[in-house]
């Protein structure tokens, strides 16, 4: 009998393997993670993560090392760059040179006299056609280029400023705003074309632009008052050099996103560069361009109001003299007109952006068709109504005065002023619980302010710049993150660090508080229709009302000091955000809305879970523009006593000390251009770049 005994099997090592390595557990494949490192992958692929964790490494190996040289504490001394000596230095020859050196005789005197003499000549063109020769002009253009509801808005706006008794005032405004739209939308026009047109002029004019937008509207006012003096040409060239950069860059956007396939289609037919131009690239770009004249024309209102500072006349001139005597009722009664010119503006050049069928005026004119004839008699038709239309105005201009009959008047400055006190009276002190406006300006400035200011400027300064460089990292690429490191650090070699510091605390506080109210206003306006509806006229009237009569309420309910600048911010920069910000909201997908609603998602769960991540963009565009407009006004601020780098702006313009005034501004630039770094998302950070 044989017995057979069972060999145990030994299993081979597959080649190239160790067979006395560990071997991986049965039912998992031994090239798999362990499951320990799944997170720390999955934490890896996140390009947020990655981004950290390079900044975190650099902190570690650079934090140290910069503490150690320089410290932990405010900018180092070691980097600060004086420019106090050559700027005074170059203050003073422009003083001592500016009535006889051949620059000034031969070139900026002709500049400053031809600006003088084309603002004096719309004037009295304006003063020849007298107010009812210039309301129904008004009114003719507005209905020629965008409509009857148009034509009645700008005819009762312009008749509002003469009931109001601001009919000079306002044709003076309007002849620098003519002037220096003018001037501002051939200048953004030709810088456009050219970087519309050249990648290179691209990427050189894009930094200017981004510093001319940022740079506060003070710190244009001083260079050019020493090289022109004060009066009108330096008034209107400041509102140039502000009101130019949108034109600019929109004219540039429009020639840059031209569709390709339509290009091609003209190259195929042999197109010259000049054609191309001509009957492609601008007919594509109108809307750009029209939304450029439409910014200019924005910006140059408010800049217009700003630079009564330096003796620019007409409604500015009355709004800040209303700021020095805290007049509300004279601020109002000169704001009105400003907004009621903005809208008619605005109006004008979005309904000319829209196509719109031939009016039926030329049939009443010259009878015979309805729009089938052919190109010559329609030509003939529109030249005829034009010039009857300009007879009946210069006949109006005739019949009528140069200026607004007085007996047609109503002044609202003594109600307004009376309804003032009586505000101030009831909420300045005394409310019950909360004290009252002052009380509450106290705890916003001892609670908020301070422990932000000290806050920011306890932070060590190397700590400052990893900070600035994660949140620029988090939402742009390495590029918006140098950029914004970059221009931190600028300020701090300016030797403007605490100052800046304590403006940026300013902009922080309230643009926490912009954004609260505003997304709170945003969503019942983007989900009902007739909340959006009674909004609009009011954030129409709060976006066009200039800054400084914002001040001037402030200034009675809230005091002297930071928090009255923060309340003007803040209620300036509210309508954009909530414009944004629910415009955003009601154009998410329908889809996306539907499919939550389905699956049984509360009013509150289609809000955080579908609305609020689908907008992210916008979101994030209302939060940027937040932070532009609030620095505008916390810079303004100072005539109120804002303080920080607002303060200097003022005390250099007012002392025409170019050391102090331009270094501030330069500072506020750069604070402006880092934190438009922080929070505006760019192309390709999705991809980690």
């Amino acid at each position: 009998m044989t017995v057979h005994t069972a060999q145990p099997q030994v299993k081979r090592a597959p080649q190239g393997r160790d067979a006395s390595a560990p071997q991986a557990p049965q039912g998992r494949d031994a090239s798999a993670p362990h499951p320990a490192a799944l997170p720390l992958r999955a934490l890896w692929a996140r390009p947020a993560a990655r981004k950290l964790l390079v900044l975190a490494v650099a902190a570690a190996v650079l934090g140290p090392v910069a503490a150690a040289t320089h410290g932990s504490g405010t900018w180092p001394s070691a980097f600060t760059v004086d420019l106090t000596k050559p700027l005074t230095g170059a203050s003073d020859w422009i003083i001592d040179n500016r009535d006889s050196h051949w620059a000034f005789l031969y070139f900026f005197g002709h500049v400053s006299g031809a600006i003088i003499g084309a603002v004096h000549a719309v004037y009295t063109v304006l003063l020849a056609l007298g107010w009812a020769g210039v309301t129904a002009a008004a009114a003719l253009i507005a209905w020629r280029v965008a409509g009857v509801r148009v034509a009645v808005t700008a005819l009762a706006s312009f008749a509002a400023c003469g009931l109001l008794g601001m009919w000079v005032p306002t044709m003076r405004t309007l002849a620098l705003m003519i002037v220096a739209v003018a001037v501002s939308v051939a200048v953004g026009a030709l810088l456009g074309l050219a970087a519309g047109l050249s990648d290179r002029t691209f990427r050189a004019l894009r930094p200017v632009l981004d510093t001319m937008q940022a740079l506060p509207a003070f710190a244009y006012l001083l260079p050019v008052v020493l090289v022109f003096g004060i009066g009108v040409a330096p008034a209107v060239l400041a509102t140039v050099v502000y009101a130019a950069p949108p034109m600019a860059r929109l004219t540039a956007l429009g020639l840059r996103a031209t569709d390709k396939g339509v290009m091609e289609a003209v190259d195929s037919l042999g197109a010259t560069g000049r054609q191309r131009l001509l009957t492609a690239r601008l007919p594509l770009a109108r809307r750009e361009l029209l939304l450029g004249v439409n910014q200019t024309i924005m910006m140059a209102l408010s800049m217009a109001v700003i630079a009564s500072v330096i003796g620019a006349d007409g409604l500015g001139d009355r709004v800040y003299q209303a700021l020095s005597t805290v007049d509300v009722g004279s601020a109002l009664a000169a704001g009105i007109p400003i907004v009621l010119l903005a809208i008619v503006f605005d109006r004008i050049t979005a309904g000319s952006s829209a196509p719109r069928p031939a009016h039926r005026l030329w049939a009443i004119v010259l009878p015979g068709g309805t729009g089938e004839h052919d190109r010559t008699t329609a030509r003939t038709r529109t030249v005829a109504t034009w010039a009857m239309a300009v007879l009946a105005v210069l006949g109006l201009g005739r019949l009528s005065s140069q200026s607004w009959p007085d007996t047609w008047t109503v002044a609202i400055a003594g109600p307004v002023n009376t309804a003032k006190d009586w505000i101030v009276d009831h909420l300045y002190t005394g409310l019950p619980g909360i004290g009252g406006t002052a009380d509450l300006a106290a705890h916003y400035t001892t609670w908020i302010l301070n422990p932000l200011r000290d806050g920011l400027q306890a932070l060590p300064w190397w700590g400052a710049l990893l900070i600035v460089a994660a949140l620029a990292w988090l939402i742009g690429t390495w590029r918006t993150a140098l950029t914004a490191v970059l221009s931190l650090a600028a300020i701090g070699v300016l030797g403007r660090w605490e100052l800046s510091m304590d403006t940026l605390s300013q902009v922080i506080a309230a643009v926490a508080v912009t954004l609260v109210l505003g997304f709170a206003i945003a969503v019942p306006a983007a989900r009902s229709p007739r909340v959006e509806r009674l909004l609009r006229p009011v954030l129409d009237v709060f976006q066009t009302m200039p800054q400084f009569v914002y001040l001037i309420p402030v200034v009675a309910l809230f005091g002297i000091g930071r928090a009255p600048a923060a309340a003007a911010a803040v209620v300036y920069a509210l309508p954009a955000v909530v414009r944004i910000a629910s415009e955003g909201l009601r154009r998410v997908n329908p889809g996306a809305m539907e499919s939550a609603r389905s699956l049984g998602a509360t009013s509150g769960q289609q809000l955080r879970q579908v609305q609020f991540p689908l907008a992210r963009p916008q979101l994030l565009l209302a939060v940027n523009q937040a932070v532009v407009l609030v620095l505008s006004v916390v810079i303004i601020g100072g005539l109120v006593g804002g303080g920080a780098l607002g303060y200097e702006v003022v005390f250099g313009l007012a002392q025409g000390d170019l050391a102090t005034g331009l270094t501030a501004g330069v500072a506020i630039a750069c604070l402006g251009l880092m934190l438009d770094r922080v929070t505006q998302p760019t192309k390709g950070a999705r991809d980690g770049a």
